[in-house]
């Protein structure tokens, strides 16, 4: 008998599984044989098909699932629907169904389908940082800004995000010149020029350096790692922060394929903002990818 059936928990999460993959899985789950009490197909590209999959399978073999994870997926509202009605059937074992940071948006294939929208927070934008595109695009100026005084704004070259970030996210930037992609605590010191404000040199923050001239490079708590350059500097960024499983991943793009440059494997203890400085004295820009 194939041992894959005695298996109490199976984590498929962040795998393209689609449809198809789901419906050969549930024709083991179907088995008398499988005994299975936690399944986690979170990021699996997931629709209501897949769902209905499921509830068919399961309805031959009820008796074990405890847990279902379906967060991040698109399971629809019928899904959702079909899913609900087995965790209320006292004959199903199934007590615990996630369906949470569920849309269309999940359908996106690999580490698109966690994009998120980034509102920046004007209030923290340095004087010579200006904005245009709706927000989306900074560009170095050396005439300051006429933005009103505020507790929260740097007075190093940065800016920070609205948004704070706990699950799954992704984003891309696009620079030019010299630009710091990061995230921070929003805790950060604002006053000052020292590393304690500055993103990379301290413990309340993570950071990429891009530089036309030099290639990439990362810093957290004032130490930099440099990141060894295997093709021309691409100009585009992808950033992958999985807050509770403690990883932050950087990726060059390059027709449209994701380059890995470094990975951060930690603990976050808070919410993490997006955040990026730019050095003044080049003509540097950064623009958010939606």
């Amino acid at each position: 008998m194939d041992a894959a059936f005695f298996m109490k928990d199976l984590d498929l999460s962040d795998n393209d599984l689609q449809d198809s993959g789901v419906k050969l899985l549930s024709a083991g789950l179907k088995s008398k044989h499988c005994e299975l009490e936690t399944l986690s197909l979170s990021g699996c590209l997931v629709t209501e098909e897949s769902c209905a999959s499921l509830v068919s399978a399961l309805s031959f073999n009820p008796s074990h699932l405890r847990e279902l994870d379906l967060s991040y997926n698109h399971p629809g509202d019928s899904g959702v629907k079909l899913l609900s009605a087995a965790v209320e059937d006292p004959h199903w074992r199934l007590d615990t169904l996630r369906v949470e940071h569920c849309g269309e948006q999940r359908l996106k294939p690999g580490l698109r389908k966690y994009f998120c929208e980034l509102e920046l927070d004007t209030n923290t934008i340095n004087r010579n940082l200006r904005l245009s595109d709706n927000n989306r695009k900074v560009t170095t100026v050396r005439e300051k800004q006429p933005y009103p005084d505020h507790p929260d704004r740097f007075e190093y070259w940065q800016l920070l995000c609205r948004n704070g970030l706990t699950g799954r996210c992704y984003w891309e930037v696009e620079w030019r010149d010299e630009v710091y992609i990061s995230v921070s605590y929003r805790g950060i010191r604002r006053r000052g020029l020292s590393d304690e404000c500055w993103f990379g040199g301290n413990d309340q923050s993570w950071s990429l350096s891009c530089c036309d001239d030099d290639g990439f490079s990362v810093w957290h708590n004032n130490i930099e790692t440099d990141i060894p350059s295997t093709s021309s500097i691409s100009n585009r960024v992808g950033v992958h922060l999985d807050h509770p499983a403690g990883i932050l991943s950087f990726y060059s793009i390059s027709s449209d394929s994701l380059i890995h440059l470094h990975t951060f494997n930690t603990t976050f203890t808070e919410p993490l903002h997006v955040g990026d400085c730019l050095e003044v004295t080049a003509a540097s820009t950064l623009l958010f990818k939606y």
